[in-house]
């Protein structure tokens, strides 16, 4: 009895997550839609625990104890990498929650005409 406690409870409950949601679950198996076009779907996941016990006094030698655990995983789907003729684009597919976000999912798309730019200025010298 003594290896059940909270901490024991919580381990258990990690490791069950652990067993659950793996790299292959944020980020999917790539589904081959032609022979040019490759498709990887990406997904947000948010995982809580939760865990608590207690020792109950007994008359007798033997140590009691009462607890218990839980987890919760939501699994929600945010973009698709597409790879098509060697480029790969980014193709989000939910609503962006915040400016800071929104900025962040705007830094590949300011990098691409940067340099696509860059480039064309390179182009023109020559």
């Amino acid at each position: 009895m003594k290896d059940q406690s909270a901490a024991g409870i919580l381990s258990t409950t990690i490791e069950k997550v652990r067993q659950l949601v793996d790299v292959s679950t944020i980020v999917g198996e790539p589904i081959k839609l032609s022979e040019e076009i490759t498709v990887i779907p990406v997904s947000k996941v948010t995982y809580g625990f939760a865990s608590g016990g207690s020792d109950f006094p007994s008359k007798g030698n033997a140590e009691l104890f009462g607890g218990g655990g839980g987890a919760g995983i939501t699994i929600n789907p945010v973009a698709f990498l597409v790879m098509k003729d060697g480029e790969v684009t980014l193709k989000h597919i939910t609503a962006n929650d915040n400016a800071a976000e929104r900025i962040v999912n705007m830094i590949p798309d300011v990098i691409d005409k940067f340099t696509d730019v860059a480039e064309k200025i390179k182009g023109d010298k020559k």
